[in-house]
């Protein structure tokens, strides 16, 4: 991964491509010694942004328990075994749901100071650090003032637990109303925002969870307006819409939200540049985010240290706009 990316006024410099640990200790890192190996490629092929959340993975049941911040715990045994802290970028969100089992309410909503202040100080517990170097909201509620969700995390900054803030799942809207009080109280703002974005999300069927934004419409201007919040995509490999296509042909994917004819048709056209360019389809559908008009740093989640290495060898290929049109 040799691009990097510096985030106006801040001195964050990023590798291109996140890790994305909602899998870790599900799909991969059950043992130390498997952790250690995925980590260890990531940091190898350059590699420095860590995405943590609180809420990573709760949802799934391994050996038979919801765990409560499960990559945080897998993220700081790998940092105190190591290290590491000082090598990596580590970033975290607060402000989920919380759901333990597969039965809560997605839609409860938990941005409040004392939310806030609650998963942030179980996310350092956790990571097993005394600061986190990029703090998300997870979710918003546009119940509650900007001015107070601004403040809640300056708040953070003041104490050192936090270097900077960002957000999750906003709309461009109260993006743009964050970063005005920002601007009027002399504050940094918001210096990323993570939403849905993948090569099939402007032609699916729309979003199952409502919590959830995706990078269309008036949020993807408000990204080509302004530099300053760096776009880190989540679900960048459309949920393996496009390695199942491949594998099987449109009957592989009947039933998905991407299913559209429009993205059956992208479908096809991954394939073919997979083979015109000699490389992988994981190559092809990170390589749409190096063509988009603003910078952004897609967050990968891995199974293995052989898809770290693949993912991480898109940037050694040189994509086109025109690729990635119908």
């Amino acid at each position: 991964m040799k691009p990097t990316i510096s985030i106006p006024d801040t001195d964050l410099t990023l590798a291109p491509l996140g890790l994305g640990m909602v899998k870790a200790g599900v799909r991969w890192g059950r043992t130390a010694a498997e952790a250690d190996a995925l980590f260890g490629a990531f940091l190898d092929c350059g590699g420095n942004l860590i995405d943590c959340a609180h809420v990573y993975a709760d949802w799934i049941a391994v050996d038979g328990v919801h765990e409560l911040g499960r990559a945080e715990r897998i993220t700081g045994q790998w940092l105190k075994r190591t290290g590491h802290r000082h090598d990596i970028i580590l970033a975290s969100k607060g402000g989920h749901p919380v759901y333990t089992n597969p039965h809560c309410d997605r839609t409860l909503l938990r941005c409040t100071p004392g939310d806030m202040r609650g998963d942030l100080e179980g996310s350092l517990e956790l990571l097993q650090t005394d600061y986190i170097d990029i703090y998300f909201y997870h979710r918003d509620d546009p119940r509650i003032p900007v001015e107070v969700m601004v403040e809640t995390m300056e708040d953070f900054i003041r104490e050192g637990k936090i270097r900077y803030f960002a957000v999750s799942n906003w709309t461009a809207a109260r993006q743009m109303e964050a970063m005005a009080y920002c601007r009027k109280k002399g504050y940094r703002g918001p210096v990323a925002d993570q939403a849905l974005l993948n090569l099939s999300v402007p032609y699916a069927n729309g979003l199952k969870d409502r919590t959830m934004i995706a990078c269309t419409g008036a949020l993807y201007t408000y990204h080509e307006a302004r530099p300053e919040t760096l776009l880190m995509p989540y679900s960048g490999s459309a949920g393996g819409f496009y390695h199942a296509y491949a594998a099987g042909g449109a009957e592989a994917v009947a039933g998905s939200p991407y299913a559209t004819p429009d993205n059956l048709r992208m479908a096809q056209r991954v394939v073919d540049l997979a083979r015109q360019y000699g490389c992988s389809i994981t190559n092809v559908v990170l390589g749409y985010f190096t063509q988009l008009p603003f910078a952004c740093l897609p967050l990968y989640g891995p199974v293995s240290v052989e898809s770290i290495q693949d993912a991480a060898a898109t940037f050694d290929y040189t994509f086109r706009r025109e690729d990635y049109v119908l």
